[in-house]
């Protein structure tokens, strides 16, 4: 108990990772919409992808949630994986949702975050870039 309310972390590196996993599962959950052509069609029937050129964006914005996903799940090349992930959701949060991520679009706002967070921290345990570049320290 006396370790619970000491300011010194936890398992940090593991949990980390494991917010990290899951994160990228989600990602992976949401952009595997990609594959189902019904969801994609209503995606393009919203004004903002009207325009021309939309159909690119809204197959751009899913392939990159899948990629980030499918990289930040497995902490390969974790950083470049922050990266679509914080651009992706970006865009989502304040063009998409014009930018309201206070009240109405927390929701693509968070993982804008955790992307930043990702960013900074690395991949921590349970990670392919840590099997991978271990020995390039």
């Amino acid at each position: 108990m006396k370790s619970f309310f000491s300011p010194a972390p936890i398992k940090l590196h593991k949990a980390l990772a494991s917010i990290r996993i899951t994160i990228g599962l989600l990602m992976i959950y949401h952009g595997l919409e990609i594959f189902d052509a019904e969801v994609m069609k209503s995606y393009m029937e919203w004004d903002i992808f009207k325009e021309p050129g939309g159909k690119v964006w809204v197959y751009f914005g899913k392939s990159s949630e899948l990629i980030s996903g499918l990289l930040l799940a497995l902490g390969l090349f974790t950083r470049i994986g922050a990266l679509l992930l914080v651009g992706t959701l970006s865009y989502i949060t304040f063009f998409v949702g014009e930018g309201r991520f206070w009240y109405e679009d927390q929701h693509p706002f968070l993982f804008v975050l955790f992307g930043l967070l990702f960013l900074f921290t690395g991949p921590c345990a349970w990670s392919l870039d840590g099997m991978i570049f271990k020995n390039k320290k």
